[in-house]
């Protein structure tokens, strides 16, 4: 996908890890978190899950409102950011995600 620049715009997480940025999941409540992208690709990769923006809304949930409302809440938001990473996750090792760069030239 393109943005009015004609630059690309990354649509999952393995996109969004070859294009340097991180991860932000926001839920309506206001609250924002920030991921590693390559951390968060691995997780997703291992478990074999859909890494695609759209799909991962029912993986991540807001802990201050299911404290609050005793129920999870679903972000709003799942998308790249320029922002520093918050949370990191363990990383891909260097044949691993050297592998998946060839099937994706970035």
């Amino acid at each position: 996908m393109f943005n009015r620049d004609g630059l690309r715009v990354p649509t999952c997480v393995f996109e969004a890890a070859c294009f340097h940025k991180s991860v932000e999941v926001r839920c309506r409540c206001g609250n924002a978190t920030y991921f590693q992208a390559h951390g968060l690709w691995w997780l997703f990769h291992r478990k074999r899950w859909s890494d695609e923006f759209r799909d991962m809304h029912e993986r991540f949930y807001c802990r201050l409102c299911q404290a609050k409302q005793g129920e999870k809440a679903r972000p709003i938001y799942i998308g790249a950011s320029d922002r520093q990473f918050q949370k990191a996750l363990p990383m891909p090792d260097d044949r691993e995600w050297k592998r998946a760069l060839r099937r994706f030239r970035c």
